[in-house]
């Protein structure tokens, strides 16, 4: 790239830099409860795991007012299927993952497995591989629709935590042009914030032909961070319609809040320290799992562009640095094997090489995590240990182990989908706070965020503004900010976090243009 191109996509992003200022959304805001993460992550863990306990619970006691909507969807799928026709879930990052693992789910439990189908932005490699910058154009998500053979008569159920994402409202509208059965858009923000700043979502609203479902649920936990509370909220609420049509959606919610607030959580405090010490110590941490592996994934690959880490490497790569943690399958012998055990199916890749050549099939099975995956990891960085935390089921309890720490979370009674669920809400807790003790984000704001798509150049941006206001210089312009993270983005690198970098190149001293 010239020595000006930086300057020329800043300024690219800066034309069109209305349609992501999303900063006043509230799963874009501070949540009041969290403001002190990153200071108690790093010296008192019981609170700071309390602490995101009670927005996990003040999140679910949320989504149980919304129970009454979830029925009506439940109601529609469970229309859809009684009319031989198919139901079609679709997301992007987060929500694409939870449409994945619903499939899964929904695989592992019916005979009639393709009449619930999912798809995500980037295709099924997103799973493992964030392809973030997907998300930002409707006319992929409109095209993806289409190639996976929606028809008149199915039903799409698109999810977007934002409610704002321009890959989901064009599979949206797509699935409203075709098919007389409406679709279903399903998101976690309040129609008021959306509507009176985006501009998307105001079709989206004013068209009848798609059903909306708000199920807002507050702030994150971590400002910005839908992995957390908005894709639980997502997961449970759709996962109920889809895959307990005849269950009332609140028991669901309820019986999922009662095992979070019943829980001692206390144990994780010793997994964090241990794992967090572990990448401190500049080594590497295998996480082996028997049982829940897409549940494992979808927290593992979702670290990357969170917290600016070093996403999975391909088999065969040539890493000077690999990722911090790795996954293997342990009952998977193959790349293709280790596929089909996290999908329940064959994986399905965009092949769109002309819009992205990480979207084809080659790249995709490029990913193995069968039982390899230890040797490989152990040859390519010899000189560092290789501590394995496994998960997997043990009775009527799933079971994790970090080296010697072992701890099981009794899961007896409960359906597959809220023993995936506790599971992932376990797993955010304990990588949100790992991610604390090595400095990932400040106070709840994520500062390590990898702006890859439009909607997290502007969280960047927003985050950089924060913390030169904090540090006393407000006096910089949203548009100055752009115009020097992008020149960051290129001298960065991989694994830094680009928001520091500008901050630290907009202070006083650091001013060289």
């Amino acid at each position: 790239m010239s020595a000006d191109g930086h300057r020329e996509r800043a300024i690219e992003f800066l034309r069109v830099a209305s349609l992501y200022h999303l900063g006043s959304l509230p799963t874009e805001q501070p949540h009041p409860a969290t403001r002190n993460l990153s200071r108690w992550a790093r010296m008192d863990l019981p609170r700071a795991i309390e602490a995101l306990r009670q927005v996990d619970l003040s999140a679910l006691e949320a989504l149980e007012r919304r129970a009454g909507a979830i029925a009506g969807l439940a109601d529609a799928v469970r229309a859809t299927l009684a009319a031989d026709r198919r139901v079609f879930l679709c997301g992007c990052g987060a929500t694409g993952r939870l449409s994945l693992s619903l499939e899964s789910l929904w695989r592992q439990s019916s005979v009639d497995a393709d009449r619930v189908l999912s798809f995500m932005a980037g295709g099924d490699v997103a799973l493992v591989h964030s392809l973030e910058g997907f998300e930002d154009h409707p006319e992929h998500g409109a095209r993806h629709l289409r190639e996976m053979g929606f028809a008149d008569g199915d039903l799409l159920i698109a999810c977007t935590e934002g409610g704002e994402t321009p890959y989901v409202i064009g599979a949206t509208f797509q699935a409203a042009a075709i098919s007389s059965n409406p679709p279903w858009f399903v998101y976690c923000n309040t129609d008021e914030a959306l509507t009176g700043t985006v501009e998307r979502f105001r079709r989206v609203h004013r068209d009848p032909r798609i059903r909306k479902l708000c199920l807002y649920v507050g702030p994150m936990a971590l400002a910005g961070s839908t992995r957390m509370q908005a894709s639980t909220a997502l997961e449970l609420a759709v996962g109920a319609a889809v895959l307990h049509r005849d269950v009332p959606p609140r028991e669901l919610v309820r019986a999922l809040h009662g095992r979070v607030r019943d829980a001692d959580l206390s144990f994780l405090e010793g997994f964090i320290r241990d794992e967090a010490a572990i990448y401190l110590d500049g080594h590497h941490v295998l996480y082996r799992v028997r049982d829940y592996g897409i549940t494992v994934f979808t927290d593992t690959t979702e670290r990357a562009p969170t917290f600016s880490l070093v996403p999975f490497e391909r088999a065969g790569d040539a890493c000077p640095r690999p990722a911090l943690c790795y996954v293997q399958l342990d009952d998977a012998e193959s790349a293709s094997d280790a596929w089909r055990h996290l999908l329940q199916r064959a994986p399905r890749a965009l092949d769109w090489p002309e819009i992205d050549p990480r979207s084809t099939s080659p790249y995709l099975q490029s990913f193995d995590f069968g039982r390899g995956v230890r040797a490989r990891r152990r040859a390519l960085a010899p000189d560092r240990t290789h501590h394995e935390f496994r998960i997997g089921r043990v009775g009527d309890a799933i079971r994790l182990g970090l080296e010697d720490r072992r701890q099981d979370v009794r899961i007896a009674g409960a359906p597959e989908l809220l023993q995936h669920l506790l599971l992932k809400l376990l797993l955010n807790i304990h990588s949100t706070l790992v991610m604390g003790r090595l400095g990932r984000y400040e106070d709840n704001l994520m500062t390590w965020v990898a702006p890859t798509n439009g909607k997290l150049v502007d969280r960047a941006a927003r985050h950089v503004r924060h913390l030169l206001a904090h540090a006393g210089h407000p006096q910089w312009s949203y548009e100055q900010v752009v115009l020097r993270l992008f020149a960051e983005m290129e001298r960065a690198e991989p694994g830094e976090s680009v928001v520091l970098r500008t901050f630290r190149a907009l202070l006083p001293a650091d001013r060289t243009g």
